[in-house]
């Protein structure tokens, strides 16, 4: 950048420019790398490797540890429709009533949860601050 500005003062417009293409061409490429990256992740769910599609079923690995699954469930790939012995029935207007119901609770326990998380770290981060760590 500073090579910019000592060619415009020194007149060197021609070269100034070249540089400042070049400089432009160097930050559009850092930002197509990245969109390119977003627009995978979206595409192709590279985030939820431990889910497999299985039909109407999902099949989700939860952790692997040293090669061992150790925690395997099967899920309905179907809205309204959970498993149930190992087939997949319909739920009933109650459970679907009940299990919005407790989402919605525990989605203001989580976010108060955080909250609290948050705080506490930023307290214990001032007082590390205050010590010179």
């Amino acid at each position: 950048m500073r090579d910019i500005v000592e060619n415009i003062l020194s007149n060197k417009l021609i070269d100034a420019q070249s540089l400042l293409e070049d400089k432009i061409y160097e930050i559009l490429e850092d930002k197509l790398t990245e969109i390119k990256a977003r627009m995978a992740l979206e595409m192709f769910d590279l985030d939820e490797g431990n889910i497999q599609k299985m039909g109407r079923t999902k099949l989700v690995k939860i952790r692997i540890r040293g090669g061992k699954v150790q925690r395997r469930k099967k899920v309905s790939g179907i809205k309204g429709y959970t498993m149930r012995g190992g087939r997949m029935i319909r739920m009933s207007p109650q459970e679907r009533r009940n299990r919005k119901m407790a989402a919605r609770k525990s989605k203001f326990k989580r976010r108060a949860k955080l909250g609290q998380a948050l705080r506490k770290r930023k307290m214990s981060l001032r007082r590390r601050g205050s010590l010179g760590l």
